[in-house]
């Protein structure tokens, strides 16, 4: 196995025995990123010299006291939303050409003092408004998109061209490619993971999370980012408690939902079948299965929009102006219908999200349930360029809609949602599952994926090199 074939958890304990340097992990991984570059674009930039000279400071501080955590000298990627002081956040956009941080994001600046080196800045559907991130290829058929918008993020990490990485999410943006690269990725609760000093798409939706190989990676990423940061005016304290996972799969007293409504509907049958076949080996772990009632699912799409888009445009209204054209065109007409909303519009989708959220809290609460199971998205990768989806019974639904539908509900309603990989459908393309729990239930989510990945059901996925 060469070193950028490990997993977070796996090159930490070579690390730690010294069976590994930091320099020669982050040579594999520079070698490795040089290798699939070319033909997968995951990258908007790699900082190999900024890599070399960490590792070599990482591989000092080891050698003189060692490994400080489970991060100290393991490379990573930034999705291009995320600063870190003297690099470029481009959002990989024409609007950021010039741009230089001054400082490092919280979450940046988290990861340097748990000893993470970062290889690069990963790329994104422009300022994170999309479901393709069309730059990069999927990771398992380049033909294929590779989901949004931390598609880069994804990638790398599926490539084995970052040994984790770090991706945002406001609809979906890091679950979706996550579930079509066949990867893990956490959408922790809204303000456990601070923002500060990572680019907005919308301020009441944004989160923060890592992209892994495993559940326990997540949690280990996950571990080190968390904590209050008055900067950020959503940002929370932790509750006490372990986000890692334990090294059994018994899941006895763990009450899973299942959603008889919403979240099966209109999806391909090769993910239902796939998914369904998940929970059942959840069950056959020891969960009990509830059946669910998801409320309110009628209200769902019209409220995420109804934020994402005015704050989008508010967030971007000085550049709308100065420098339209310096926007993609499916971006900037998204940024110009912002700005026709109206403010009695967004109100009442805040008062939506408020109600949305109550009901699925109360949902949780009146079936007991700690984590519910579905479909991340209702299809695997399509072809790139492909526009819409016709299901079964004639439905046309645009691709980014389809891909946003079954994630968003984690968004508007802030709840911890993770994916993990489920299998493959006949074409060779990652199906995902996902787990969401309760808000600061991150224990549970994390605790159901890593014994479902631990029955080798869908371990060790890898696309083709």
């Amino acid at each position: 196995m060469e070193p950028y074939e490990l997993t977070v958890a796996g090159a930490a304990e070579a690390v730690r025995a010294r069976r590994l340097s930091p320099v020669e992990l982050v040579e594999s991984v520079l070698d490795r990123i040089e290798q699939v570059q070319p033909r997968l674009g995951a990258y908007v930039s790699v900082t190999a010299d900024r890599a070399r000279r960490s590792a070599r400071r990482a591989a000092e501080e080891i050698a003189a006291g060692g490994a400080t955590g489970p991060l100290h000298g393991i490379p990573a990627g930034l999705k291009d939303l995320i600063d870190v002081a003297g690099t470029a956040t481009s959002a990989s956009s024409r609007v950021r050409v010039d741009h230089r941080a001054r400082a490092d994001s919280t979450v940046a600046a988290r990861l340097s003092a748990a000893g993470a080196v970062f290889v690069g800045k990963t790329h994104t559907h422009e300022f994170a408004y999309g479901l393709t991130t069309p730059q990069t290829a999927n990771a398992w058929d380049r033909s294929r998109v590779a989901g949004g918008s931390s598609g880069g993020s994804a990638v790398a990490v599926a490539a084995r061209a970052a040994t984790f990485a770090l991706g945002t999410d406001t609809g979906g943006s890091i679950r979706v490619p996550a579930s079509l690269n066949g990867v893990v990725g956490l959408k922790p609760t809204y303000g456990l993971v601070p923002r500060h000093g990572v680019t907005s798409l919308s301020w009441s939706l944004d989160h923060v999370g890592p992209i892994t190989r495993t559940v326990e990676d997540a949690a280990l990423v996950l571990a080190s980012l968390v904590g209050h940061d008055p900067r950020d005016p959503a940002s929370v304290a932790p509750p006490p408690g372990d986000y890692r996972p334990g090294p059994g799969t018994d899941l006895t007293g763990l009450r899973v939902g299942v959603p008889g409504n919403y979240y099966f509907d209109h999806v391909h049958p090769d993910v239902e079948a796939a998914v369904r076949g998940a929970i059942a080996r959840l069950e056959a772990l020891g969960a009990r299965l509830v059946d669910v009632e998801i409320p309110m699912t009628r209200y769902i799409r019209a409220t995420q929009w109804g934020l994402m888009v005015p704050e989008a445009s508010a967030y971007h209204e000085r550049t709308l102006r100065a420098v339209p054209d310096l926007y993609s065109a499916d971006v900037r007409v998204l940024l110009e219908a912002g700005e026709l909303v109206t403010a009695g519009d967004y109100l009442r989708a805040q008062r939506a999200r408020t109600l949305v959220r109550r009901a699925w809290l109360d949902m949780m609460d009146m079936d007991a349930v700690d984590v519910i199971a579905a479909p991340t998205v209702p299809m695997t990768a399509v072809d790139a360029g492909q526009t819409a989806v016709t299901w079964g019974d004639g439905t046309v639904e645009s691709v980014s809609d389809a891909y946003v539908r079954l994630s968003a509900p984690a968004n508007v309603t802030g709840v911890p949602s993770l994916t993990v990989p489920v299998g493959l459908d006949p074409q060779g393309l990652p199906i995902g599952m996902q787990l969401m729990g309760r808000p600061f239930g991150e224990a549970a989510v994390l605790r159901a994926g890593h014994a479902y990945e631990r029955t080798g059901t869908a371990r060790d996925l890898v696309p083709a090199a």
